[in-house]
């Protein structure tokens, strides 16, 4: 019984896994070509915050069913070359959902458990609309 339960729980998370894409200029291509809005997480090697913010809040199923609707990309602030391409960040994790052209609707600094970033992104539909 313990293996069909443990079964099912790994079977459901990669059910409703976010499709991370690993490269900015790539994210942006697919978010003009897809007419989608991108969200882009800017995290630390060693940030445990980071890990928690992906662990708790992004992995939530009703987080990545909203998710959907960008292209979600993941970078390293560690690396100089896109951070280059992006605002100024202040700390990790930050998030940025913008437009395809690099407009920045929103900017999020910091940890938001999974009922504070559901908000967020109610804040950011609006000002989409």
């Amino acid at each position: 019984m313990k293996k069909v339960v443990l079964a099912l729980c790994m079977l459901s998370g990669t059910l409703f896994a976010v499709d991370w894409v690993k490269d900015l200029d790539t994210a942006l291509a697919t978010a003009q070509k897809e007419h989608k809005n991108v969200m882009v997480m800017v995290e630390g090697e060693f940030c445990r915050w980071c890990k928690k913010m992906k662990g708790r809040t992004l992995s939530d199923e009703r987080i990545e069913k909203r998710l959907e609707q960008y292209v979600v990309v993941k970078v390293m602030r560690e690396d100089a070359s896109i951070m280059a391409k992006l605002p100024p960040v202040e700390g990790v994790p930050t998030i940025f959902f913008m437009k395809p052209n690099k407009a920045v609707i929103q900017e999020v600094l910091g940890y938001e458990d999974v009922t504070d970033f559901n908000a967020t992104l109610n804040d950011v539909e609006k000002r989409l609309k």
